[in-house]
């Protein structure tokens, strides 16, 4: 009776060690959803109210896939904010006022595919720090501790760059000694 007590506790416990080892091919570091209590309904609701046009042939053409006039957009919001124009936000063009900065900015070139790189290293990344079987089995966030060797020391990048002479005007002016 003993004995079948124990393989039961074994076979318990193998159960347990293997629950931790599963997961999904896209392992998720932060678990925020496992933190929200919301329903997945709310997250479609739109933030505008639905208008009924007067006249239903005066409605675009369906963009499947793209966006629809209930959609946020506030690009475009925070230029009508501002007094700009809400269709020149929308068009998404380069003002005459930024064409410097973003010459200067891509005057090494750009990769169009930069993001589809970006997101399969970061996916191979997280695959290869998911995280300990314990912390997957009761969902302990990870994403601090694993992106932690990534993340910019403020305060040291902002004294390499005020010894270079270089003035940092918005950050705090450096403290007397």
């Amino acid at each position: 009776m003993l004995r079948g007590k124990g393989v039961l506790g074994v076979m318990a416990l193998a159960l347990l060690t293997l629950a931790g080892c599963g997961g999904t091919e896209n392992p998720a570091l932060m678990h925020a959803a496992a933190e929200s209590r919301s329903p997945d309904e709310f997250a479609i609701l739109p933030t505008r109210p639905l208008e009924m046009p007067d006249r239903m042939d005066s409605l675009p053409d369906p963009t499947p896939g793209g966006t629809n006039r209930a959609d946020p957009q506030p690009r475009a919001d925070i230029a009508a904010a501002l007094g700009g124009s809400r269709q020149a936000a929308l068009e998404g063009a380069v003002p005459a006022a930024d064409g410097a900065l973003v010459s200067r900015a891509t005057r090494f070139g750009t990769d169009p595919a930069i993001r589809d790189q970006l997101a399969a290293e970061d996916l191979e990344f997280r695959r290869a720090n998911r995280g300990r079987p314990l912390e997957r089995l009761f969902a302990v966030n990870v994403y601090h501790r694993n992106y932690r060797v990534m993340a910019l020391d403020r305060y040291a990048e902002l004294e390499r760059w005020r010894a270079r002479g270089v003035q940092t005007s918005a950050a705090p002016p450096p403290r007397e000694r």
